[in-house]
């Protein structure tokens, strides 16, 4: 409707009172209809745009919270490192936990995301809330985690863990595998056997439900209803494109001496650029005197014919038997026949 011709109908112009036509009055009583409706309506009904969180996204945020552990670990052991040798061994444990509920007790207890997260730019979203606060505008709202929520994700990612490893490390220990059939340690053996079996089987089948429908990354995330979604509507790239393209020059870079590193290292490159050496005193008396492929002292030294190197007789035959077109590592020369040194001649059909 034109604004301009609803202004019209409601203010005088020359002294005359125009009056909207009843076409007008149906769109206007419609809408104000639909609009007291919408408004009465729960928010619960009122429909969400949905949203689809990148899996890609919520995998590189648990490696990241990993990595960062890895490194706090790491920076705390060198605390203790003028210490008795293997004295942290027998608590690490221990360390794990305490790192891990150190990143709880100042990420997801204050209602912050985990360093992973945030650098994923997600959060933790409460899935059981019944209702969206706020207005619906990009699908992302919605509460936090409740503190129940939270404390039961801290007793299953910080105790659970460490109570499993430290029943593993003390079942390794006193060998209850190895116990008599019938008794109590073999019982609980096969008890945590079976325990491991299940958990392995449910964690393959949540990870295949995350595949196809993106939500809850492992079983804690599931039964807790923490759901990962996106912290802010944009996110701006933490990395410059400087950074980006330097880092991919050297990724190309090491891909091609991948490449040509096992093709300079052949015979044949090397007699083909022997002549371009500016190094003439290679091959020296000393050098002479050594096997070229074991690089030793040849301990049944042979000569290679027609080029008269000296090697070992089994690296020889070995390399002779193996390649008929065997070169002279050397020179660069194919190899004939060998002959023992200060001895008689073998062919190489003898050879084989």
């Amino acid at each position: 409707m034109d604004r301009q011709n609803l202004a019209s109908s409601s203010s005088p112009r020359g002294g005359t009172m125009v009056h909207p036509s009843p076409q007008q009055d149906a769109w206007i009583n419609t809408y104000r209809n639909l609009i007291s409706r919408w408004q009465y309506l729960p928010p619960s009904h009122q429909s969400a745009i949905p949203i689809s969180i990148s899996r890609v996204n919520q995998v590189d945020a648990g490696r990241l919270d990993i990595e960062m552990s890895a490194m706090l670990k790491e920076q705390l052991v060198k605390v203790f490192s003028l210490m008795k040798p293997g004295m942290l061994f027998q608590y690490e444990a221990e360390l794990d936990a305490f790192l891990e509920f150190l990143i709880w007790r100042f990420s997801i207890w204050v209602d912050k995301p985990t360093p992973g997260n945030a650098l994923m730019n997600l959060r933790y979203r409460d899935e059981r809330a019944s209702e969206i606060r706020g207005k619906v505008r990009t699908g992302l709202e919605g509460p936090g985690l409740t503190l129940a929520q939270k404390l039961w994700y801290c007793i299953a990612t910080v105790g659970g863990q460490y109570i499993w490893a430290r029943l593993q490390s003390f079942s390794a220990f006193r060998r209850w595998g190895d116990s008599e059939q019938r008794s109590l340690a073999r019982g609980v053996w096969l008890l945590m056997q079976r325990v491991e079996g299940i958990y392995k089987a449910a964690s393959f089948s949540n990870l295949l439900l995350f595949l196809y429908t993106g939500r809850y990354r492992n079983l804690i995330e599931r039964a807790l209803r923490a759901r990962l979604v996106y912290g802010s509507p944009n996110m701006n790239r933490a990395v410059s494109f400087e950074y980006m393209n330097r880092q991919l020059v050297w990724n190309e870079f090491s891909e091609l001496l991948l490449l040509l590193l096992p093709l300079l290292n052949s015979a044949s490159v090397k007699s083909l650029l022997r002549p371009f050496s500016k190094d003439k005193s290679s091959d020296s008396s000393v050098d002479e005197a050594l096997c070229l492929i074991c690089q030793g002292t040849p301990s049944i030294p042979f000569v290679a014919i027609p080029c008269q190197h000296r090697y070992c007789y089994y690296c020889l035959q070995t390399r002779c038997s193996a390649a008929p077109s065997f070169r002279c590592p050397r020179c660069g020369d194919p190899v004939a026949a060998m002959q023992r040194h200060g001895g008689l001649v073998s062919n190489i059909s003898q050879i084989q």
